[in-house]
This record gives C-alpha cells, structure tokens and sequence, in this order.
C-alpha cells in the first residue's frame, strides 16, 4: 500500500522552485521517519493532484531525489523509500531526575548588559512602506552575474583554492583587488600585510576591540552613534566615552587626553550623515599623536557618493599610522553577504589575524573568490552605478515630500548614502511613532537606540531609501506626516 499524497505538504511560503519544494518536504518525511524503508512512494499523478503541481514537476522531483539516494525506482511497480535514505538518530530518554537545575545567574557572572536595538521587525518586507536603513532592494542586485562568479569560483582552476583551509590567509585575489582599486579611491595606498579580510564591519570592529582595549582603558565614541559599537564596548569593559557631533561630526577638542581609542566615522557620520570637514580631521591626526591615541575610522557607505564626490578619507592623511581603517561590501553589494576589510599596521593585523585565526581561521573561501570576480569583472563598479542613479531618485522625491509636508531633516548629507536623520516636532516620543506606523504598513527607525543612556533621545529618527520602490516613497512619506500630526495634537 502506498504512503497517502495527504503526508506531503508544500510549504505556505518559500523561494525555492516547486521541483525543490517536492525534495525538500520528501527528504524531511523519509529523515524524520514519517516515511520508512521500504514504503511505496504515492504515484507521480496522484502526489501531483494533491499538490495542485504538473507531474511532470513531481517525476522530476522523485528522479533527483533517487539520484540523491532518498528513493529507488523499480521497473513497472513505482518509486520506493530506499533501504539506504538518510535517518536521524533516535536516543532513549532517560529517567528524569529532578537535580534542581543550573544556576545560570551563578554560571553567568558577567552577564551582557541590556541595550536598546534599533526599532526594527524582522519581517520587514512584508510592510509596504519600509524606510528602514540596511536592507537591500533585489530589483538593483546583479543577480545573474553573481551567480556566474559564483559558479566560476567552484570551478575546477579554483577548487583548490575553495577547498583548501588557509589557516590565518585571505584570498589573494580579493586582497589584491581591495588594494589596486578600493582603497586608490579614498586616497589610500596599502601593502598586503597591511589588509585583513572581516565578516563585516561588525566584526571588524569586535577583533580591533578586543586586540586594543582592556578593562579600565577609555574608548571614544560619537554621540549618536551606530548602536552595535556601544554593544561591542559593553564586552570590553573599558571606559565608553560619548562625545556629542556637532555639524561638523566629532570635535576633536572634546577628547580626552587619557583616551586610548577613539571610533569614529568622519566621511559619512553614523546616523546623522554630517561630514567632518577638512580643518577638523587635521586636528584629530595632530590630538591623536599629541595624547598618543588610536583612530579607528568606519568609512561606510562612501560607494553612495551621488551627491558630491567623496571626500578623502581620514586614513589618506594619517602619515603616521595613528588611524585604522575600516571597509564593507554589505551596503554595496548585499547585506548578507558578511564581508569587509580592516586597513592598518602590519603589528596590528598580524595581531588581528592571530585572534581571528583561534575563533574561525578566515572568512569562507568560496565567498572571498566569488567576491574577488564580482568586482574585478566591473559587475561591482556597475551595480554602484545602478544604485547610484536609483538612489539618487528616491532621496530627490523625499526631498520633495519632506518639504511638501513640513518634514523636519536633522543632518545634512553632502554625498549622498542611503538615508535622512529627522526630527520630530515638540513632544513627539518617536518610538511610540514608529509603533503607530506599523499599523499603516509603514517602517521607521526611531533614534533612541543611537544615543547614550546618559542623555537619551525620543525626538530623531531615520528613514531611509534604499529597501522602498521609487513610486511608494509620496504616499508613505505622506502616512509619515499624518501621523506625526496626529502625535502632535495628542502630546
């Protein structure tokens, strides 16, 4: 007797093909033991009535998953659950003995002090007004060349450099790449044993911490800031300093003397967009050698220079190694992706790629070289320009919008990148806001997670560009202002 078709059932939502769909519910029936050894698969008509799919897609489905060694097929009779199909384990359940439990408050002494996250739900893309800053649009995204690179670097000419584990290595060809072409572009010139290839900026900035920073020593950081740097110090246990920007991005008088780091992102501030002119980063190279300070410059987002072109980066003008720089492929590329670089001193990198050898030897092989074809094929430089045009579209009609309905901008960009800093008027509490909006399908980022505990604001937040099509930004901006009127009266 055959399994009923009713057993399989296709997932209410998935990207994958409904040929994979088939595989996947199968496979899961035969390996969690739904279906045993030996039993009769349903007929290809009959499990594609039941899904409401051609037959075809099924017979397709039943060959891969016979190929895959999940079922046989046996002349004239049909398909089987083979004797050899993958199976979990199945461990007996010991007598349970009530021993108390562990004290986790105990085991834990240390325990990860509690910081507000950016507003934000994870089911994002189901809003249809998303402003939110991070998030990528896959209309813009240069699929079909990725998925060449992609392909291009499991190849066989590349299979031992996918293959091989490097130990504390990166892939030459990205790196080689990151120095002949990234870094000419702010002004950088760099020698490989000056590079080393991150999991992002968040890491990055976790390893620069860890290696520079001890218990009892200050870290600079600007008030607001990006929300996962103040999560990185709190590990630390150093001193976090917040020093409040200004127009001008971080005043370099406002430092400390004992200060020992200071983190910093002067091309396109973190989340005000302000840039620090030109007087005031030659000021913070002379402080940082003055009080022998380190500088760690996050140069994110300098790709999304549509408005003006970028200024040189900080590290451009450090002759004295004071400033480490760091780089990300996540906006630029895809947020995923988890891929990013730090630029500094040979002691610093060496040092850098000694932890991050003992906690996960080197980003994945096969990442770093479908990267390094990505952008030495041009397909990077391409999709910049792409984003370029498109961003610069949709921050033109929120421009427009915010001036239509008596929006309030509270930072400047003078390059462009993916999203506005704002103000809410008198007694609007911006969290409260952003929870109204959800109501409406409308996603902001309130400002109270960007600022210290010491002085916390609900007035600021962020909308940004990058994730929402040109032609919703007029009536969602328009929610936005409604809403915010409606705040208003009420506070």
């Amino acid at each position: 007797m055959a399994i009923p078709p009713e057993v399989f059932l296709l997932p209410a939502r998935s990207d994958a093909t409904l040929q994979q769909q088939i595989q996947q519910v199968v496979a899961e029936a035969i390996v969690s033991g739904r279906c045993a050894p030996g039993e009769k698969m349903p007929s290809t008509r009959r499990l594609a009535e039941h899904l409401g799919v051609s037959r075809i897609t099924v017979t397709l489905s039943y060959t891969e998953l016979v190929a895959n060694e999940y079922l046989v097929s046996r002349d004239r009779s049909g398909y089987y659950v083979a004797d050899t199909a993958p199976t979990r384990p199945i461990f007996a359940d010991p007598a349970r003995r009530d021993q108390g439990g562990v004290d986790w408050q105990r085991k834990l002494p240390r325990p990860t002090p509690l910081r507000e996250d950016i507003l934000r739900p994870p089911n994002w893309n189901d809003y249809k007004y998303p402003f939110i800053y991070g998030q990528s649009d896959p209309d813009l995204f240069d699929h079909g060349n990725w998925r060449n690179c992609a392909m291009r670097a499991v190849g066989r000419r590349d299979f031992d450099t996918l293959a091989q584990d490097h130990y504390q290595n990166d892939d030459p060809m990205l790196v080689e790449f990151i120095l002949r072409q990234i870094l000419p572009r702010r002004g950088i010139s760099a020698n490989p044993d000056e590079i080393l290839i991150t999991l992002g900026a968040q890491n990055a900035l976790w390893m620069i911490a860890q290696v520079l920073l001890t218990e009892g020593q200050r870290a600079i950081l600007e008030n607001p800031c990006y929300p996962g740097l103040r999560k990185i110090l709190d590990h630390m246990r150093c001193i976090e300093t917040p020093v409040d920007v200004d127009a001008g991005g971080l005043p370099p008088d406002m430092i400390p003397p004992d200060t020992d780091v200071v983190f910093t992102t002067p091309s396109h501030h973190a989340p005000t967009n302000v840039t620090m002119p030109l007087p005031r980063r030659l000021e913070m190279l002379e402080r940082a050698l003055q009080d022998d300070f380190l500088i760690v410059e996050d140069d994110y987002e300098f790709e999304m220079s549509f408005l003006n072109p970028p200024s040189p980066a900080l590290k451009s003008l450090d002759h004295a190694g004071s400033v480490i720089y760091l780089g990300s492929f996540s906006k630029s590329i895809f947020p995923g992706l988890r891929l990013g670089y730090v630029v500094g001193a040979p002691p610093l990198i060496q040092e850098m790629r000694r932890l991050r050898d003992v906690v996960m030897r080197h980003p994945p092989s096969h990442i770093q070289r479908t990267t390094a074809y990505f952008l030495s094929l041009g397909h990077y430089d391409s999709q910049l320009s792409r984003m370029a045009r498109v961003y610069g579209k949709r921050r033109a009609i929120m421009e427009e919008c915010i001036n239509e309905f008596g929006l309030t901008p509270a930072g400047k960009a003078m390059h462009g990148g993916s999203s506005l800093w704002m103000k809410a008027p008198p007694g609007v509490d911006t969290t409260q806001l952003a929870l109204e909006l959800r109501k409406s399908s409308v996603l902001i980022e309130p400002g109270n997670a960007f600022f210290a505990r010491r002085n916390p604001d609900k007035s600021h937040y962020r909308i940004a560009y990058s994730s929402i099509n040109a032609n919703l930004i007029r009536d969602g901006m328009g929610l936005l202002a409604e809403a915010i009127r409606d705040a208003e009266r009420k506070a």
